[in-house]
């Protein structure tokens, strides 16, 4: 093979994106800590599936057009900072083929070599040992093997054992992985990708890969056509957004979801398959969802049906939005917080939060989280507080993507959150507040007890599952059975004489008899700190700590 088109382009996306979910868990268990919140895998699964969904929406043999269609999907799907470094390396790939109907050998090297480019300026302080590095030196053994040859197979082939190598060599670049005795989890994530590029470039299936278990009858499909507010309902061609189920009947006609999807393609536009051994769950714009039900039945039985007329909603869409836009003036300041937990929520609120991001550990916000958060606010000036240093990287991509003037607090926890929150000033300029919001942050030391998932052995810390670990400042300092014991080393190690504030953040798990321990605890041994209690309700962690 010496060309990749759009259409053989889109079968590599689909068969890569089918990989990591595949592989999600088994990339989540490789996180360096070993606590219930590995979520690399989950994140990168998310970020390439909304990618994925974005191009089979727009199926196009151009492959220039089909690149921007996947990078788009995947720059508003990123999540956590191994997703939006996986839609950098993918937006850059799509801006070097924006112009090209198909690509061959050398040129798809030269664009997996400006996706690395792109990626490495989207990170202020790039690591190696990481995805980057498993990037970067696969593009570059990519780039020899094409010099060599006109096969985009042969050049796929080097690119994966390069990036297969480089996997294998991330804990000698980063020794925190070599002490753990794990690779690189961002860099596992992209060789799942890239296995199934080169799959798909062979025609063949990676084995297993349909066995994925996805619960197909409860999957919900979604159309936001609240943010199609720069259209007419008059522009909208096909427009009824039909869905059906149909439980497959082996007696009724034979089902081969490639002509199932071909077939349906006909009908209009939009159009989503998802399909296992027992059911196939169909979304399609058309203007005749008659004639789709009645396709449907040739397969089973139709289980759930549904048809909303669009240019219904979309007037409604539009009525709605003049009527907020002239119910709501923009303010000079607002703030954007990401939180999980209902009491930490309620705090930021009352704190002079505008807008609440659910979201934190093992559930990263997405960029159009954050952008549909930034318009949602209306405000001159924005403050983003990120709270968990793996949505930092979303929340800056939003920033860059949007007219309003953002900032972008880079607050690592709730504690830090909630301190840079406090010293805003709504009398202050915009550069003074981010100023003094920033600096607050290292005022804050965060301590977080959580149990360990797995044995291991961090910095001299020896682990095993079940037992609680104390973390300061994202360093493993003690591990126990004993929750209480712990929580005492906890405080020996780091409340001092200049701590003055402690706040507690009591996490859904906590027990109020462990809570009580902690409050009797600060009342004899810390009597001069100022201590108060929070029922946050986060999860992951039964306590969070600020020391100030």
């Amino acid at each position: 093979m010496k060309k990749i088109d759009g259409i053989i382009f889109a079968q590599m996306i689909d068969l890569g994106a089918r990989n990591l979910t595949k592989n999600a868990e088994k990339i989540n268990a490789l996180n360096v800590f070993p606590v219930p919140d590995g979520d690399t895998g989950t994140n990168m699964n998310l970020s390439m599936t909304s990618g994925a969904a974005e191009v089979r929406t727009n199926p196009n043999n151009n492959i220039g057009v089909l690149g921007k269609s996947f990078s788009k999907g995947l720059l508003m799907g990123a999540r956590g900072n191994s997703g939006v470094i996986l839609s950098q390396l993918f937006r850059g790939l799509s801006q070097y083929i924006e112009i090209k109907e198909e690509i061959n050998a050398k040129e798809f090297a030269a664009a997996v070599q400006n996706g690395v480019s792109i990626a490495y300026k989207a990170v202020m302080k790039p690591v190696e040992g990481t995805i980057l590095t498993v990037a970067r030196e696969s593009a570059e053994i990519a780039v020899e093997a094409a010099k060599n040859t006109d096969s985009v197979i042969e050049v796929m082939e080097a690119l994966l054992e390069g990036a297969q190598k480089s996997l294998q060599r991330t804990p000698e670049l980063l020794p925190i992985l070599k002490e753990v005795g794990v690779v690189d989890s961002g860099g596992q994530g992209l060789v799942c990708v890239y296995q199934g590029f080169l799959a798909a470039l062979k025609g063949e299936e990676i084995e297993g890969l349909d066995s994925v278990e996805t619960d197909i009858l409860n999957m919900e499909f979604e159309d936001d056509h609240a943010s199609m507010d720069f259209m007419s309902p008059e522009d909208i061609v096909h427009g009824f957004c039909t869905e059906f189920t149909v439980r497959l009947d082996k007696s009724k006609k034979e089902f081969n979801e490639e002509k199932f999807r071909e077939d349906l393609s006909k009908f209009g536009d939009s159009l989503l398959v998802i399909a296992d051994d027992e059911y196939a769950k169909t979304h399609v714009h058309t203007e005749s969802p008659g004639d789709v039900f009645n396709y449907g039945q040739q397969y089973g039985e139709l289980i759930k049906i549904k048809s909303e007329n669009m240019r219904e909603q979309h007037r409604e869409v539009l009525r709605k939005g003049e009527v907020k836009k002239e119910q709501k003036e923009k303010v000079k300041y607002a703030s954007i917080a990401v939180s999980m937990g209902g009491g930490l929520s309620k705090l930021l609120k009352s704190l002079g939060v505008s807008y609440i991001v659910e979201g934190g550990q093992t559930m990263n916000p997405s960029t159009e989280d954050m952008i549909k958060a930034i318009k949602s606010v209306n405000a001159e000036n924005i403050y983003i507080l990120p709270n968990n240093k793996n949505i930092q990287l979303a929340a800056k991509q939003a920033a860059d993507l949007v007219e309003e003037n953002v900032f972008v607090i880079e607050s690592k926890t709730a504690p830090q959150g909630v301190s840079a929150i406090m010293v805003f000033s709504p009398d202050a300029s915009p550069e003074e507040n981010f100023e003094n919001m920033q600096s607050s942050l290292s005022t804050v030391k965060t301590l977080e007890v959580t149990h360990a998932i797995r044995d291991t052995n961090i910095e001299g810390v020896e682990i095993k599952a079940s037992e609680f670990m104390g973390i300061a400042d994202g360093k493993i300092v003690s591990s126990e059975k004993d929750i209480k014991e712990l929580i005492t080393q906890l405080f020996e190690k780091t409340v001092n004489e200049d701590v003055e504030i402690l706040t507690v953040y009591v996490g859904a798990d906590a027990t109020e008899e462990t809570t009580n321990f902690i409050i009797e605890l600060l009342e004899k041994k810390y009597a001069d700190v100022e201590v108060e209690i929070v029922e946050s309700g986060q999860p992951v962690y039964q306590f969070v700590i600020g020391l100030e």
